[in-house]
Order: C-alpha cells, then sequence, then structure tokens
C-alpha cells in the first residue's frame, strides 16, 4: 500500500493536514485581526499625539503674549517713570521708586546755600 495507490496510510494524513491548514488559517486571521488593533491604537495615539502638540503650542503662545503684554506694561510705566522725573514731578512712589530728591529740590537747596552764605557774611560784617 504506497501513496501512489491511495491506501490507507495515505488517507491518514488528509484529515491531519486538512486540520493543519485550518489551524493556520485561524491563526492568521488572528494575527490579521491582532495587526489592525494595533494600526488602529498606532494612528490612535499618533492623532493624540498631534493634538497635545497643538494644544501645547496654543498654550504657549498664549503664554508668550501674555508675557509680552506684562513686558510692555512694565517698559511703559518705566518710561512714564524716567518722564516724570525728567519733568521734575517726581511721583514714583507708586512705582515703587524712591529718590532722595527731585531736581527742583537739587536747585533749591543750591540757592538756599547761596542765600546761607551771603547771610552769615551779612551778620560777619555787622558784629564787626
Amino acid at each position: 500500500m504506497s501513496a501512489e495507490t491511495g491506501g490507507p496510510s495515505g488517507e491518514s494524513f488528509n484529515p491531519q493536514i486538512e486540520e493543519a491548514e485550518r489551524r493556520l488559517q485561524t491563526a492568521a486571521e488572528a494575527a490579521s485581526q491582532a495587526e489592525q488593533r494595533a494600526e488602529a491604537e498606532i494612528k490612535a495615539l499618533e492623532a493624540d499625539l498631534e493634538r497635545l502638540r497643538a494644544e501645547a503650542a496654543r498654550d504657549l503662545e498664549k503664554l508668550r503674549l501674555t508675557h509680552e503684554e506684562e513686558l510692555q506694561r512694565e517698559r511703559e510705566a518705566k518710561e512714564r517713570a524716567i518722564a516724570a522725573a525728567d519733568d521734575d514731578d517726581v511721583e514714583l512712589r507708586l512705582c515703587g521708586y524712591f529718590l532722595s530728591a527731585s531736581r527742583r529740590i537739587d536747585s533749591i537747596c543750591a540757592r538756599s546755600q547761596e542765600a546761607a552764605a551771603s547771610r552769615v557774611r551779612a551778620s560777619s560784617s555787622a558784629i564787626v
């Protein structure tokens, strides 16, 4: 009984081969489904990553603009303070600046010192 004649030993392999083919087909389908699930999961993760990147970029831009606006306000306050000091109108306490004297006080002080010296000369000449 050879394989050519289709004897009983040849027929006993057919059901085993068919079963192996069915198992292989089932395994191939399961692998294909797993691959599809993995691809879908990867695409979902990539979409989430892209969404998070876009949100982070928007948040960063919002923070940058807020910082730029605050910086501009501080620059303007500094310019106003400098302009007020240049105009001898020293009202800088609101900005946190405390100067020892404004230009007006300095000029008054110089005139006062000249007047004091003049008074000293006058009183010393009166004593003599």
